[in-house]
């Protein structure tokens, strides 16, 4: 071999050779970007708070999801992508660095867990509803609910309590979301669909917005067919208006500090309390439970009556209402004839 020709090898391997190694490289890369066949199995993948990018590669390539934590590196940091939430995220085997990358980018699946809180809790038993969900505590919401921490548009200044002022709805709750955050979305939620009623700017018999909470509070408590409602509502107006007291055994009920015993005795109206409407004058100083559209709309409307009491009347809640004390010791006979009253 001449050595012309010798030379001409030895330059053609130089050109060729890093041409090869490159295009070879280049379609390495690419192939781990968008490798061929689909996606594989499903891979859950747990990203913790601090994990980088060469971190992040190095668990998706552990778990399949891609074979080059380097290729993962590159075309993250290319991408503007060097930093992602924490997170659960649900990938696929074999997904590539681009599928990885874009799966990513999307954000972390978000668990939720649906609570329930029905009209006529306490604060504090939504405290216990919402403790049940995995991660939250029931001190820490009731705290959140009673620091002014949250604050309400129909809260007065002087009170520290959201008690009567979060919506009873379903609520999705997400694993992100702390004790706060699930007490604003119940409060602003409350603040909405009171909104849409014109609580904000109503006055009814000379009572405002909070004093219509109060009043559907204890509508709410006591009421237990559609039809009372607004009929008790009347009640609790014309009390005021009179200058009765209103002698609600709800309010004793809550002044006790128990919801699950709801069994009265005489001694329980001598309780020292600004809840107790056997000794105080006027409504409570709060609300006493979260109340419904309905019990609200009862409240902002009541019925156009001269009644001054009511009683149970049967099993099934219906109530008996009364213009005298004559008439009310009469319906009370008729409700322990009929064994709802002792």
């Amino acid at each position: 071999m001449t050595r012309a020709r010798r030379t001409a090898i030895v330059l053609i391997a130089l050109v060729v050779v890093p041409f090869v190694v490159l295009a070879s490289g280049a379609i390495w890369f690419w192939w781990q970007l968008d490798p061929p066949g689909g996606p594989g199995a499903k891979v859950e993948l747990q990203i913790v708070q601090g994990w980088g990018v060469p971190r992040i590669g190095d668990e998706l390539t552990h778990a399949g999801v891609i074979d080059s934590s380097l290729v993962f590196n590159i075309y993250a940091r290319l991408n503007g992508d060097s930093s992602f939430k924490p997170g659960t995220y649900d990938l696929r085997k074999h997904m590539g660095v681009s599928g990885a990358v874009k799966a990513l980018k999307a954000g972390p699946r978000i668990d939720y867990t649906m609570v329930t809180i029905p009209p006529g809790l306490w604060l504090k038993e939504i405290a216990q509803r919402v403790g049940k969900i995995p991660g939250k505590r029931a001190d820490a919401f009731l705290q959140a609910s009673m620091n002014n921490a949250v604050r309400s548009a129909f809260e007065p200044d002087g009170i520290d309590t959201l008690e009567g002022l979060l919506w009873p709805d379903t609520y999705k709750i997400s694993a992100e979301e702390d004790e706060i955050q699930i007490v604003k979305t119940m409060e602003s939620t409350f603040e909405k669909k009171a909104g849409t009623l014109g609580l904000l700017q109503a006055n009814v018999q000379g009572h405002g917005p909070y004093d219509i909470i109060k009043i559907a509070s204890l509508v709410e408590a006591e009421a237990k067919t559609a039809a009372d409602r607004p009929l008790i509502a009347s009640v609790i107006y014309n009390r005021l208006a009179q200058g009765m007291k209103l002698q609600i055994d709800a309010t004793l009920i809550y002044a006790r500090g128990n919801p699950k015993n709801r069994t009265l005795s005489d001694a329980d109206k001598a309780i020292d309390s600004p809840w107790n409407t056997y000794k105080i004058d006027g409504l409570p100083i709060t609300p006493i439970c979260a109340v419904s559209e309905a019990s609200l709309r009862a409240a902002l409307a009541p019925a156009q009556t001269d009644y001054l009491y009511y009683v149970v009347i049967d099993k099934k809640g219906d109530h008996a209402f009364g213009r005298t004390l004559a008439e009310q010791q009469q319906n009370i006979d008729r409700a322990r004839q009929a064994g709802v009253l002792p």
